[in-house]
């Protein structure tokens, strides 16, 4: 590979996405003010699709000011209800109160990634996943919020469908790995015409 690939990301499980479909890369951190930036899209009434579009590209273009040549990926995941972004929950009780508040209903995930190179926006997808949640008790949410919290308090919407939040879905369209954080199939399809990665 001549271009060294750096993911702009801390993400373990977007590490592990690129890691299992064989893409040598690189963690290099974007240090990003999220909530800030998020607060100024939000009072600019951005769309929850664009403000993930633009986190995912605020972290590629951080890390690629400092790697000329590189091709430096970012990425940024949120969580669209009927119109509103929701964050990741900062207590077990805000957690609670959104997946009461989502229970029986729809709302979507939007996965974005941007690739930066030399400065400047090469390659950008966002992809999306509609989901609808069972009609789940008090009880059962309450007990998961609280078997779960250590691992969900780091996930937009306070579930993670790799592990027991699978069980508080009805149906779910589209693309497992926007699920997951990462628009991986289209990202490896530009990356293999690019010649990035063989094919």
């Amino acid at each position: 590979m001549s271009v060294p690939i750096l993911l702009a990301s801390g993400s373990a499980i977007r590490a592990q996405l690129l890691e299992n479909a064989g893409v040598p890369f690189v963690v290099q951190t974007a240090r990003v003010d999220e909530e800030t930036a998020k607060r100024a899209l939000l009072a600019e009434n951005a769309s929850p699709r664009d403000i993930a579009d633009t986190l995912a590209e605020m972290k590629a273009r951080k890390v690629s000011d400092r790697n000329p040549g590189a091709m430096v990926l970012g990425c940024d995941q949120v969580l669209d209800f009927d119109g509103q972004l929701m964050s990741k929950s900062e207590t077990p009780e805000q957690a609670l109160a959104q997946l009461k508040a989502m229970r029986g209903k729809r709302h979507m995930l939007l996965s974005a990634a941007v690739i930066y190179q030399n400065a400047q926006p090469v390659w950008r997808h966002v992809g999306q996943v509609r989901l609808r949640m069972r009609a789940s008790s008090d009880a059962y949410l309450k007990d998961y919020v609280a078997r779960n919290w250590d691992s969900i308090r780091h996930a937009v919407g306070a579930y993670k469908l790799e592990e027991e939040g699978v069980r508080l879905f009805a149906t779910i369209d589209g693309d497992y790995f926007n699920v997951l954080g990462m628009p991986l199939l289209e990202l490896l399809n530009f990356l293999a015409v690019k010649g990035v990665i063989d094919q």
